[in-house]
């Protein structure tokens, strides 16, 4: 199909042309989400370079402000969907604006312009020709030459037309320098009609402001722009890109300045122009003196890593300086610990009494230790004798909002709270949810100036929390609160910047207790004894033996999917179920990778059935029944990163009164809805990461172990992944490539000063 050339060329530039088009008038709205404006819209095809005949096609893709009876340029190309047949998937779009003098001057008298008119209309088009619209969206200035046009009304057209076309505009221009109309969306509604100035003015704020925008992409917006070589905004915005993105993704509190300028040289650096060492040292200073990053000695710091890392110390000092408002004689202490021993029929053993008691003599304490070393035994046995020397009752009945529960009990994840709440019998929650945390707009609600609530605060997994969340709960902690940090150093880091638990423990300012004995070993755990084994940096010599709760099954990366196909399907063949079984991996590409083994999996626990209810989100069919994971935060929902839900019901978009297809997920009962657009938050759970794993525990873990995970294959890292067994680990892949593994410590130190700094700050205070 095709249409008379001139009218084509007029409406379109010659690059345009080329790509692949739909010049269409818009027949009717089948949906608009009015969020993220993904549209579904029918048109009929006026012209078009695409090898078909039909007369009317439907169209989709993020169109805001599409309107019925108007006729616009659609770019983008076919797709055969597997539910809704063929559509025209758009990449970009824009209005097909009227061409000649008479169509323009219809068009601005229009109703959609009020105050300007045929008369006025007919002037602006004799003073600035047949491309006055455009001229006036790129340069509103331009209606100054406009005979008798004041200046209020000049300002009204602009802003009607801008109204009118500005986010066309943005996308177009967006588009140009490949960015997608999701993406594209994002910067509109992130800066509305001002977008356009924004990246005319510095392109590179969009790295700051805009999720999913990187250095590259902004560099070629700023190239447009005439931003480029040594430019200072474009070296302050790599220099800011790199900080961001090297702490994020390595765990650093901070850079070393002189390896940090080098590594910016060669990112700013192109074939055209050398950027300078000294050019960046410059600006790195510059930044400094404006208060945009912080330079303390050969350090450079993002600004909220800084203040975090300051935080922690001031208040860990505050902390430590606060006083036992109740000293009990060791007498009294041993003789309720002796009454726990008898109701609860256990014995501690000398080293877990140390910690009860250092715990209870202490404004702050450690507990740290492997697995089996008794943790869970020693926080019930704190909680108990905190209470009776307190005179505290442990009944949540006995207490109401205006009187709440003494005792507090967190960790970084809902499972993690899970199991401590199933271990003490006492309600536990997540560290977030604890501080009142309102999205990434709110902010938390707990703080200096709003404390916490309590007398007793204990936190588990403590390996987990980075610098942020700990600043935030550690000034949030009232004076006489006594808190108990536990965790295991030789798990893998937090995900986010620092190493505080090994930071807290090495600085020797808190109280700390070791638990080295190993009591569940005396059950018969090999898995316990192989943890151990892996912590000193050895594998047990009888690994491929068969064990009553481990098995090792040799096997190469392209053997893996179907060993754990087969290992899994064991499990389920003796009554397991997908709840019970994590497979674990390290890494997510590959064909022994979690996107690879999830695909598998869900074909083994939940396959496709003709009853089974079924949406498609990208790549990934989700059904009801389906086992997933949360992947980011939900304040709203009290759903958080790293809890793990199941599908329990599909809605189709027919059968909603928002017209979007929905899915329900529960949460251990809690149940969320999710539309369409927020599946982006959930992923299949059946395969995870070890670190999305961390503080969970699971009756059997499948872990591959191959070559190809070289990048990943750490001692750290096996250790947690196999911690996480709680009945059975069974283990597959090549034996090579756990001894690789277990020989490699963590490879990058991360750069923190934290136990440097609260050595310095409590020697100052103590002299």
């Amino acid at each position: 199909m095709s249409e008379q050339p001139n009218e084509s060329v007029q409406s379109q530039s010659t690059e345009e042309i080329e790509r692949p088009y739909i010049k269409g008038e818009v027949v009717h709205i089948v949906f608009q989400n009015e969020e993220n404006y993904y549209t579904v819209a029918l048109i009929r095809i006026k012209a078009t370079n695409e090898d078909f005949n039909e007369k009317k096609i439907t169209i989709v893709g993020v169109l805001p402000q599409l309107e019925p009876g108007e006729t616009y340029f659609f770019y983008g190309q076919m797709s055969n969907h597997q539910r809704f047949g063929w559509q025209y998937q758009i990449e970009s779009y824009k209005r097909a604006l009227p061409q000649t003098k008479n169509g323009i001057i219809q068009y601005l008298s229009s109703d959609r312009f009020p105050g300007i008119g045929k008369k006025r209309a007919e002037t602006i088009v004799e003073t600035l020709g047949e491309h006055s619209i455009s001229k006036i969206m790129e340069d509103r200035s331009v209606l100054k030459l406009v005979p008798k046009l004041p200046p209020e009304k000049a300002d009204q057209l602009y802003q009607q037309l801008m109204d009118q076309q500005g986010v066309e505009q943005v996308l177009l221009t967006l588009s140009k320098y490949g960015f997608g109309l999701e993406l594209s969306m994002k910067v509109y509604q992130a800066y509305k009609l001002q977008a356009l100035d924004i990246i005319k003015k510095n392109p590179y704020q969009l790295i700051q402001d805009i999720e999913g925008i990187g250095f590259r992409k902004a560099d070629l917006l700023g190239a447009e722009i005439g931003v480029t070589g040594n430019h200072p905004d474009r070296i302050q915005a790599g220099c800011f890109f790199l900080l961001q993105e090297l702490c994020m993704q390595e765990g650093h509190m901070f850079l070393l300045e002189e390896p940090f300028i080098q590594q910016v040289t060669q990112l700013l650096s192109t074939n055209k122009q050398r950027i300078t060492n000294e050019e960046v040292a410059e600006q790195i200073m510059k930044m400094s003196e404006e208060d945009l990053i912080v330079l303390e000695e050969d350090r450079v710091y993002l600004n909220t890593l800084f203040f975090a890392e300051k935080g922690i110390v001031s208040n860990v000092r505050r902390i430590l300086s606060s006083k036992i408002e109740e000293e009990f004689p060791e007498a009294e202490f041993l003789k309720e610990l002796g009454k726990i021993e008898e109701e609860l029929h256990i014995e501690y053993a000398s080293s877990q009494k140390d910690a009860i008691h250092t715990a209870l003599a202490s404004p702050m304490m450690i507990l740290t230790g492997g697995p089996g070393t008794g943790k869970t035994t020693v926080i019930q046995g704190i909680v108990e004798v905190f209470a009776r020397m307190h005179g505290i009752s442990l009944d949540p009945k006995a207490y109401t909002r205006s009187n709440p529960f003494p005792v507090l009990l967190v960790a970084p994840t809902g499972r993690a709270a899970k199991r401590m709440s199933e271990a003490t019998d006492l309600p536990a929650t997540t560290i977030h949810r604890l501080l009142g945390w309102k999205g990434a707009n709110g902010g938390f609600e707990r703080d200096e100036s709003q404390p916490l609530e309590g007398e007793l605060l204990i936190v588990d997994e403590v390996s987990m929390v980075d610098s942020w969340i700990a600043n935030q709960l550690f000034k949030s902690i009232p004076r006489n609160m006594q808190v108990i940090l536990v965790g295991d150093q030789d798990q893998l880091p937090s995900v986010g910047p620092g190493q505080l638990l090994m930071d807290l423990i090495d600085s020797e300012v808190i109280p700390t207790v070791h638990l080295h004995d190993i009591y569940r070993q005396a059950e018969g755990s090999s898995i316990i004894e192989m943890a151990h084994s892996i912590k000193s940096g050895t594998l047990p010599t009888d690994l491929t033996e068969p064990k009553t709760d481990r098995r090792f099954f040799p096997c190469q990366t392209d053997q893996v999917k179907e060993a754990v196909w087969q290992i899994c399907e064991n499990a389920m063949n003796k009554g397991y179920t997908a709840k019970d079984i994590q497979v674990l991996a390290p890494m997510y590409k590959g064909p022994a990778g979690i996107t690879e083994l999830n695909t598998m999996l869900q074909e083994l626990f939940n396959p496709k059935e003709k009853q089974r209810r079924e949406i498609q989100f990208g790549d990934v069919s989700y059904r009801t029944k389906d086992v997933v994971l949360q992947l980011v935060n939900n304040a709203e929902e009290h759903v958080y990163n790293g809890d793990r839900g199941e599908i329990v019901a599909i809605f189709y978009a027919k059968e909603t009164e928002e017209k979007q297809d929905q899915i329900v997920i529960s949460y251990d009962g809690t149940e969320v809805i999710y539309l369409k657009k927020d599946l982006n938050q959930i992923t299949h759970a059946y395969c995870c990461s070890i670190h999305k794993s961390q503080g969970s525990e699971f009756p059997i873990v499948v872990m591959p172990i191959v070559r190809s995970y070289h990048r990943m294959l750490r001692r750290n890292l096996i250790y947690t992944g196999i911690t996480r067994a709680k009945k059975f680990l069974l283990l597959c892949g090549e034996l090579s490539a756990a001894h690789t593994a277990i020989s490699k410590k963590e490879e990058q130190i991360r750069h923190s000063k934290l136990k440097d700094k609260l050595k310095e700050l409590m020697d100052t205070g103590n002299s």
